[in-house]
């Protein structure tokens, strides 16, 4: 089976047209319909039904879409082992990871990794939740930062390899007391507006899963992909902020409060995750390694703040 007939059927799969998929692999339009063409005569299937101008998967074609991912996934596997054999520690090493981690962890621990790879280049993808998951799967990435709990224990699709946690937050204006001492119970929170990352963030769905375990609706203000936007919010006085300790939060005037939930702080696991069926190169395992002696030292990047009582 021609490889670059599979990679064709996959693009074309993924984009919905002749087109887009054309302009992706630099090939042009006629060239890339044969391509199809020959695929489905070798296969003795008919793999897209043409609807207008988009191309949609047979249910032939959806089930075969996944034998082909794992097919390409396999072949980039092999070529990277034989770029490993041949070369060393020098490659390339692509890495998803979530806006809070890339501005706090890796803005600096990317300088330590290169002093020891010299010759590797590391491209970072911003991406979160099951997004990077996603991206892993397709063998878009080497490595997706993530919670832990975003995968099964016994997935048989993903290696994970622990480097630390982060606990869940709230941030307000210093002027509004939620609570004495350094920490809040969930429960606390019900009347009060809250200022969310969106559903696409890993600790978002874990906040809302604490939320469903101590039996309360939280009241939703707003509901943000950038992290900071809800800082500047809570900083203005126009709700509470539910963050993750990684996230980076002293450029803005807030008081700080761990969230407990029956005196337990919320704290989730971070990870990196890879696909198993991808062998890593040592450059890459290294990374993480590299990543969790980093965590180790500069973790918790947000504490709570001290109480200080009115007199």
């Amino acid at each position: 089976m021609d490889l670059r007939r599979v990679r064709t059927f996959v693009t074309v799969a993924q984009l919905g047209t002749v087109s887009k998929a054309a302009q992706q692999l630099h090939i042009a339009q006629p060239a890339l319909s044969r391509q199809i063409s020959d695929l489905e005569r070798e296969l003795g299937l008919r793999l897209f039904d043409r609807v207008g101008r988009r191309l949609l998967l047979t249910s032939e074609g959806e089930q075969f879409l996944g034998d082909c991912r794992g097919l390409l996934n396999y072949a980039t596997a092999i070529s990277e082992r034989a770029q490993l054999l041949r070369t060393g520690d020098t490659g390339t090493l692509i890495v998803a990871a979530s806006p809070q981690h890339i501005e706090s962890v890796l803005s600096q621990f990317l300088h330590r990794y290169a002093q020891r790879f010299p010759n590797v280049e590391v491209k970072v993808i911003e991406a979160a939740g099951h997004e990077s998951l996603a991206m892993l799967e397709r063998g878009e990435i080497h490595l997706a930062q993530n919670l832990l709990h975003a995968i099964e224990p016994d997935d048989p699709r993903f290696a994970s390899l622990p480097f630390g946690s982060v606990e869940l937050l709230a941030a307000s204006q210093p002027s509004l007391v939620l609570a004495r001492g350094t920490a809040i119970e969930i429960s606390q929170l019900t009347a009060l507006p809250l200022l969310l990352l969106n559903s696409d963030y890993m600790v978002r769905r874990a906040f809302d899963a604490a939320c469903r375990l101590a039996g309360i609706t939280p009241n939703i203000r707003l509901a943000s992909r950038a992290p900071h936007t809800v800082l500047a919010l809570a900083e203005a006085g126009h709700g509470v902020a539910i963050i993750p300790s990684q996230l980076q939060a002293d450029r803005y005037h807030l008081r700080i409060l761990r969230i407990v939930y029956r005196g337990k702080p919320l704290r989730e696991p971070l990870a990196m995750l890879s696909d198993r069926r991808r062998p890593l190169p040592r450059y890459a395992v290294a990374y993480c390694e590299m990543l969790r002696e980093y965590a180790r030292e500069i973790f918790p990047i947000t504490r709570p703040s001290r109480y200080q009582a009115k007199r």
